[in-house]
């Protein structure tokens, strides 16, 4: 893996310095102000959680029950003409509470004041600057990262928001290098730049989420228009050290038919607190763990059938967070669950619909069931769990209210005793509509 990274590297250098036919990004720039773009998000969300057994938070309450509204403002310049460019891009977000009280907090869409009420609102701002040299772009400040080993959530009210620096290198045709260092995580619900995870230190001081920073590497080419591979690398300080590789191919049978294989795995090895990190709950510490899933995929015009299967294996279940609450790419990770348990494997089916096809685009329908046996628990036999989703949205697709979005998701989870520590049976049901609007 190392060779083959640095071989990439050296490959994008030579390229740089190389004279191509083509004009790179930087010789097509239009300038600060007329690459630049202001765009405005707004999103309504509601989130029920009832559980069945009368688990919750709050002794009073067998449910959990919010509501919010969310304006997520985000703004890119262009870039200075010349060889180097220069560029600003900033970001403002805010959400407001209407409903939900603390007795019915919990479901993560708001933060909790002293008193263990949900706070009435929220907000943050950031911003960032920006180099880019030929295809190669520098930028430094907050930002939203999607990498497989550092990515921030977008999953509740606000998103995650990281602070650092990343380079992307499109130097390539085909091949993207990335590398950065990250030193703050604003979590969703965060209102600073706060840090999320964290262990107690020696002292029993709560430590922040990423120690003093965590560092990542990342590699993807597309080798022709059906099949793609990446590699990618990260070190969380003091936490663990993480690897990632993925391959996907597409195999076209008809003009509206195809099979699609994704094979994702993830090595996790452990460091100083990661030896401290108990997974799941169960008593057991380490996050040393090897993951993995394949997924085949059969596409036929509106219809799609997807089968999968998902391992996990090692000392501990698969850890994240401290490297961002989405850093989990694998078939199995879900509404509720990852099925990522000690030892575990789980099998996944999955039916989507797209009803452009029957005369109503925008229009689309999901269904899976997911079941995970086989976990190792303290003790207590073997683990087992299952998760079934459905899923509907639907896309304005022309008019005044164009790309407005209605989302629905309903999820039912049920554990079996020896893995109840994990997660409470439960029934999830989500409301998202959300409205983005280009302004310039």
């Amino acid at each position: 893996m190392r060779v083959m990274k640095w071989s990439m590297i050296a490959l994008a250098v030579a390229a740089g310095t190389s004279q191509f036919a083509m004009a790179s990004s930087q010789e097509e720039s239009k300038g600060f102000f007329g690459d630049q773009s202001l765009k405005l998000k707004t999103r309504f969300e509601y989130m029920n959680r009832d559980f069945k057994n009368g688990a919750s938070n709050n002794a009073d309450s067998g449910y959990r029950q919010e509501s919010g509204l969310s304006q997520l403002l985000t703004y890119e310049s262009g870039f200075t003409q010349g060889t180097v460019g220069f560029g600003l891009d900033a970001m403002a977000m805010g959400a407001v509470k209407l409903d939900g009280g603390s007795g019915h907090r919990g479901t993560g869409l708001f933060a909790v004041d002293s008193d263990n009420n949900p706070e009435k609102s929220q907000g943050k701002i950031g911003g960032a600057v920006k180099l880019r040299l030929s295809d190669t772009v520098l930028k430094y400040g907050q930002q939203f990262v999607a990498s497989p080993v550092f990515a921030t959530d977008d999953s509740r009210m606000l998103p995650e928001v990281a602070t650092g620096t990343l380079i992307t290198s499109k130097e390539i045709k085909g091949l993207e290098l990335s590398a950065g260092r990250f030193t703050a995580l604003s979590k969703q619900t965060g209102m600073a730049r706060d840090s999320i995870g964290g262990l107690p230190d020696e002292d029993g001081n709560h430590a922040k989420g990423l120690s003093s920073g965590i560092n990542i590497f990342g590699a993807s080419y597309a080798f022709t228009d059906n099949f793609t591979g990446a590699l990618a690398a990260s070190d969380a300080d003091e936490y663990f050290k993480k690897y990632y590789a993925n391959l996907n191919y597409t195999l076209p049978i008809t003009d509206n038919q195809s099979l699609n294989f994704d094979l994702n795995g993830y090595k996790t090895k452990g460091d100083k607190r990661g030896d401290q990190v108990d997974a799941i709950g169960d008593g057991t510490l380490g996050v040393d763990n090897n993951l993995w899933s394949l997924a085949a995929a059969y596409s036929l015009g509106a219809h799609k059938f997807t089968l999968a299967y998902q391992q996990s294996s090692g000392d501990n279940a698969y850890y994240y967070g401290v490297d961002g609450n989405s850093t989990i790419f694998v078939s199995n990770s879900i509404q509720i669950s990852d099925f990522v348990g000690r030892e575990e494997k789980s099998y996944q089916a999955r039916y989507d619909l797209n009803m452009a096809t029957y005369g109503v685009p925008g229009l689309s329908f999901m269904t899976r069931y997911v079941m995970g046996n086989n976990i190792k628990t303290n003790g207590l036999g073997e683990g087992k769990e299952n998760e079934w989703n459905l899923e509907s949205k639907y896309v304005i697709q022309e008019g005044p209210a164009k790309d407005l979005s209605f989302r629905a998701r309903f999820a039912n989870y049920r554990s079996n005793g020896a893995y109840s520590g994990y997660a409470s049976d439960n029934y999830d049901t989500r409301l998202i509509i959300e409205y983005p609007l280009s302004i310039l």
